[in-house]
């Protein structure tokens, strides 16, 4: 497996001569590419002012992974959302694009100009990327987030979280997934506190709410289960910052509810502006349901403590949770704390790491653009 070096640069390298002193490249273990680096987030201003589409269906989680990693290679992107019907959408990925769509012509969805790179997730956009290379051969350098199901040539380079078992010479893995929230955006979302959190006693202790899902789903004891541990908590004289997710059922709502309405709290139930994002800067302590791969990848950016409620997991959410727990990021949540325990370790943000190895590789590829400095 390749590994990058720890890289310390400055912001305003031309991103060619970052990676040429940044990146250190050599083999380990295996033909993927397992992407690190102890200041990825410094490292990954990259100034590549490329044209780039994002490729994703509706559903939130993808649009996040896909607009972190761009945001990271500081594209100049449009997001081109699909919703193929009937038969396209039951055999994603593994038909073509519509004929009605009229991909590639010009006035569709999908014509030239083409981008320098596209960057496509979730089964549904992949039969649209594979498209993009036939229609625009060398001409986009091609991205693919989670697994295509389609095989390795897909894309000229496929990220895989590191628990999931695809690996090939263009399959690059971390060990949580990517997402808009930088160290430098929680850094400026610390520097602003909102009145409603400074007015919570601390510790504050944020509860992330997913739902059930193929990979977990919680039964009637887990959800009793889940009360107690929050209620114990509770005990401990906390406030809490309280967010659900798009997926949360109202029983598990309604059990961090029950459970935390003896203390001061901030519970966000859909209207308005979500807080999330202050949530997670302003946490003293997190706390995430297990089914998300994302919100626990988004509490791990902190660097603060991270407990996860974990119930019915699949075998590949199983070996995420065990990562991050061997990482030192991340606590089982138990039945019931006696005290709010305190840990560190570096904050983990996969978006930077997978930009520079997406750079690394576009510029090797002969397809990148002239860099300028900023």
């Amino acid at each position: 497996m390749l590994q990058i070096k720890a890289c310390h640069v400055s912001d305003s390298l031309e991103f060619g001569a970052l990676l040429l002193l940044a990146c250190d490249v050599g083999s380990t273990i295996g033909e993927s590419t397992q992407v690190t680096c102890s200041n990825p987030d410094r490292a990954s201003k990259s100034i590549l002012r490329a044209r780039a589409w994002l490729i994703t269906d509706n559903k939130v989680g993808m649009v996040v992974q896909c607009r972190g990693v761009a945001d990271a290679l500081h594209l100049d992107y449009v997001h081109k959302q699909v919703d193929p019907k009937g038969l396209r959408r039951l055999l994603s990925p593994w038909l073509h694009p519509a004929k009605s769509e009229h991909f590639g012509e010009v006035g569709s969805t999908f014509a030239p100009p083409w981008p320098d790179i596209a960057i496509a997730t979730g089964r549904l956009s992949i039969p649209y990327i594979r498209a993009l290379s036939r229609w625009a051969g060398a001409r986009t350098f091609t991205v693919v987030l989670q697994n295509p199901r389609t095989g390795l040539g897909t894309a000229d380079i496929i990220w895989v979280p590191e628990h999931d078992l695809l690996r090939g010479p263009n399959v690059i893995t971390t060990l949580t997934a990517p997402h808009s929230f930088s160290q430098d955006r929680l850094s400026e979302l610390r520097k602003a506190i909102p009145a409603e959190i400074a007015a919570l006693p601390r510790p504050r202790v944020a509860i992330l709410l997913g739902g059930p899902t193929r990979a977990c789903n919680y039964a009637e004891a887990d959800l009793d289960r889940f009360g107690r541990a929050l209620a114990s908590v509770a005990a401990l004289n906390p406030s809490f910052l309280v967010t659900p997710s798009r997926r949360t059922p109202i029983e598990l709502m309604n059990v961090a509810e029950a459970a935390t309405r003896s203390r001061p709290r901030l519970l966000w139930t859909g209207g308005g502006e979500n807080p999330y994002p202050s949530f997670l800067a302003h946490a003293d302590v997190l706390i995430v349901t297990a089914d998300s791969i994302n919100m626990t990848s988004e509490a791990c950016a902190t660097g603060r403590p991270v407990y996860v409620f974990e119930a019915n997991l699949s075998n590949k959410h199983a070996r995420f949770h065990r990562a991050l727990r061997r990482y030192g990021a991340t606590r089982r949540l138990p039945d019931g704390l006696s005290h709010l325990e305190q840990w560190t370790y570096t904050p983990l943000d996969a978006a930077p790491q997978i930009a520079l190895e997406i750079a690394r590789r576009w510029m090797r590829s002969g397809s990148g653009p002239a860099l300028s400095c900023s």
